[in-house]
């Protein structure tokens, strides 16, 4: 069931919690083309707020030319993401997503020099794209029932040397397994000498909660990741 566009709570709830079920990956994906149409006014209802806070970490850090930067931005859905940067200064965009019709909508928005059909955790990221990116961004996938967290090493993977890693998880009751098991690859990924952990944000009112164990205002967190040169892991 999509919402009709009288966007209610109540309506987008009743929405996002038929993603729950959607057990395999073709049909998540298939949930969210069905939701693209809906997609930006429904997420404004939840007071969805992960793209301009993992904007706001990006900017903060970035110390780059960013009219020069290129940017991936990992299921990108309609480019809320995107759109957020731009007003940062960062213009050059290639967006992955797995939903042809969230990528329909991406492209119209005239914010990506190029976008790609492509189910992080199934499919490999292309050869060509490793240590290519000033910044790789990901942000609401990172989810149980959603991007597999040993996806992240694709992300790391995918970023140049020196450059950004930024990811957002929900931290909320239904999420906590996952974000432990995210908070346990990103370390072991540090200790490994690929990265380092520049911040992490956490803030309490992340979106409104849709959950019947949760009232009010869910928790979520921003990882912001530097990835190591080569030559300074060595020297480590």
């Amino acid at each position: 069931m999509m919402s009709a566009g009288s966007n209610t709570f109540e309506d987008v709830k009743a929405v996002v919690l038929s993603a729950h079920d959607s057990a395999t990956s073709r049909q998540k994906v298939d949930f969210y083309s069905s939701w693209a149409e809906n997609y930006d006014k429904d997420v404004a209802v939840l007071e969805y707020r992960a793209p301009t806070l993992a904007a706001n970490s990006i900017s903060k850090h970035f110390s780059g030319d960013r009219e020069k930067a290129v940017l991936l931005d990992v299921a990108c859905g309609t480019g809320l993401v995107a759109k957020q940067l731009k007003t940062h200064g960062f213009g050059r965009f290639v967006g992955v997503d797995g939903s042809e019709a969230m990528l329909e909508l991406a492209r119209g928005s005239g914010l990506y020099q190029e976008v790609k059909q492509s189910l992080l955790g199934e499919e490999p990221l292309p050869v060509q794209w490793v240590d290519s990116f000033d910044v790789v961004v990901i942000v609401g996938a990172l989810s149980a029932g959603q991007v597999p967290v040993a996806a992240v090493r694709d992300l790391c993977k995918a970023t140049k040397p020196g450059g950004y890693v930024c990811m957002t998880t929900r931290s909320n009751i239904d999420n906590l397994e996952y974000k432990g098991a995210l908070d346990r690859q990103l370390k072991q990924m540090e200790e490994e000498g690929l990265w380092i952990c520049v911040e992490v944000t956490e803030l309490k009112d992340w979106e409104r909660s849709v959950s019947k164990k949760e009232e009010g205002y869910i928790s979520g967190v921003v990882y912001l990741y530097k990835k190591i040169h080569k030559h300074s892991a060595q020297k480590a």
